[in-house]
């Protein structure tokens, strides 16, 4: 188990939450630009790289768990922390919103940043009123002890995925059902990723839960919707599967690439698709399968392919796939260094 596995899993991990009881994001005119004029400017990024995110302006944001963020514009990097005005420099994941401004999930809380300045809305959606889910295209998610936030874009809307039969503990609200990934579907249906209880559909009206063949063995830390409209759920320890419309089945198992002692020993295996962390897709219809412990996989429909430091990567842990708006490919490894994949090979980033 990870340091980072430990710290999500306290604090509902991989969505968002940020303060300001009575505040609301700045809605950006779509001529706006964003204008960061506070940081400091340094040559590399540090340790403990989580995520990659490129804004509507095409910078690219890189979050540090340990170390705050870095902007990078194509010329300049940028280092940015809790000095100013970030909630936390134990910084997760970076989403933006239908009004451009971005939100960092961090170890203790989120906060938007408008371009100008941070503003921490933590207790705002902790304490945001209960509702019923009503999803709309281009709102976010934010996870925190007791609930899940929906934002549409303008205001904050509690909801839980337990059944009414469920007592959470008071020390952790959700517990086996807290949230480690989330995807909205073509069709429009959300679909939550688990610690503990596989993984939930919800269709507009109803939730619905798959613990099938091991999904619920281990934290679901991934989904992604291929291009054909498959989903793809990464379960930490139990392995790939795929969902076809009907059902699950267990795409790790099926190509004997299981490691049954992760679970029992949490012990990692080369060679195997065990624990997928992070997926992705590139132009061609290939998949792109990020593990933690064994390389990276690459699924081209047919054939399986193993990609690993003796290919090019950087490291073996891989915590992000990110494709940018150019298609093209980038690759955390073991949270210190990035490479970038052209097509042929992985060649490391570094900055001018």
């Amino acid at each position: 188990m990870t340091l980072k596995t430990i710290l999500l899993s306290s604090f509902l991990a991989v969505f968002v939450a940020c303060n300001g009881q009575n505040q609301k994001p700045t809605e950006n005119k779509p001529e706006q630009s964003v204008l960061t004029s506070i940081g400091e400017t340094v040559s590399g990024l540090g340790k403990n790289i989580d995520c990659i995110f490129q804004d509507k302006n095409n910078a690219y944001w890189f979050a540090s768990n340990s170390d705050g963020v870095y902007r990078y514009d194509g010329k300049t990097l940028t280092h940015i922390t809790d000095k100013d005005g970030l909630c936390s420099n134990f910084v997760w994941t970076i989403q933006e919103d239908i009004n451009g401004n971005l939100w960092f999930v961090t170890r203790d809380g989120v906060c938007c940043f408008n371009g100008v300045s941070f503003t921490d809305y933590t207790d705002t959606i902790k304490k945001a009123p209960r509702g019923k889910l009503n999803y709309k295209t281009g709102g976010l998610f934010f996870g925190h002890s007791n609930d899940i936030c929906f934002y549409d874009g303008k205001s904050f809307t509690n909801f839980y995925i337990y059944p009414p039969t469920y007592w959470p503990s008071k020390k952790n609200m959700n517990g086996p059902y807290s949230i480690y990934s989330t995807l909205v579907d073509k069709d429009g249906n959300v679909w939550f990723g688990t610690q503990e209880k596989g993984v939930c559909r919800y269709d507009g009206d109803s939730f619905t839960f798959f613990t099938e063949l091991g999904l619920d063995k281990a934290a679901v830390r991934t989904l992604y919707q291929d291009k054909a409209g498959n989903i793809w759920a990464g379960n930490n320890g139990a392995g790939l599967f795929r969902f076809n419309g009907n059902d699950f089945t267990n795409f790790t198992d099926e190509n004997g690439l299981a490691n049954p002692g992760f679970l029992k020993k949490l012990k990692g295996k080369e060679g195997t698709l065990a624990r997928p962390w992070t997926m992705n897709e590139d132009d061609n219809g290939n998949l792109w399968i990020g593990t933690i412990d064994a390389g990276v996989w690459k699924y081209d429909g047919n054939k399986l392919t193993n990609y690993t430091t003796k290919d090019g990567l950087a490291g073996n842990s891989i915590w992000t796939i990110y494709k940018d708006k150019s298609g093209v490919l980038w690759f955390v490894t073991d949270g210190e260094a990035i490479c970038k994949f052209n097509g042929k090979s992985f060649t490391r980033f570094g900055f001018k």
